[in-house]
């Protein structure tokens, strides 16, 4: 069967996902349109196609172990000099990200990996394009605001083509907003023992 490259990441839902789409096409990113608008959960990882279905059943189990989020981005951040990357951050939800990604690569399942870089929540706008294009991303985009409540996650798959496709959403167990969460009771998620 051989193996494929998957993708774990929260969409951003629309409009905002492709209005940052077109934005990040506009910068001159020419990957832009191939990557849904997302926040990572697992980069990139090459993976045996055969363990898909394991990694399925263990997206579900790490989905049903969670409640949703409200996700709200605001300003702009860069990852500059160490990554060409300019990004709109997380400004609410980023400890839930945390937790679920960490859920995601646990050392018992079937995607452990460690990460290139510390996890940092954010929504990509630029990448390895040329500094001015950066610097006009970082700056258009400094007030940008979106907030949605995160209801679950999904996989994608690369394509051959580069482009990454949806393979299947997982919604959380609890997909309930909990409306008078405070921001500590909000960024909190459930440990599994």
């Amino acid at each position: 069967m051989g193996t494929v490259t998957i993708g774990v990441s929260i969409a951003v839902p629309e409009p905002h996902g492709s209005q940052l789409q077109e934005l990040r096409a506009g910068f001159g990113d020419a990957a832009a349109h191939g990557i849904p608008t997302h926040v990572t959960l697992l980069p990139p990882t090459e993976v045996e196609a055969a363990a898909l279905p394991a990694i399925e059943a263990h997206l579900a189990e790490v989905a049903a172990a969670g409640r949703a989020f409200p996700m709200k981005l605001s300003g702009t951040g860069t990852f500059r000099p160490l990554s060409p990357v300019v990004f709109v951050r997380v400004v609410e939800g980023a400890d839930a990200c945390t937790w679920l990604q960490k859920q995601v690569r646990d050392a018992s399942g079937p995607v452990a990996r460690e990460l290139q870089f510390p996890y940092h929540p954010h929504v990509t706008v630029a990448h390895g394009i040329e500094e001015a294009a950066m610097d006009r991303a970082f700056e258009e985009l400094a007030d940008y605001e979106a907030e949605w409540p995160c209801t679950g996650f999904a996989l994608y798959e690369q394509g051959a083509d580069g482009v990454w496709r949806k393979l299947r959403e997982f919604p959380f167990g609890n997909a309930v907003v909990p409306p008078q969460a405070g921001p500590a009771d909000r960024d909190s998620l459930p440990t599994r023992s």
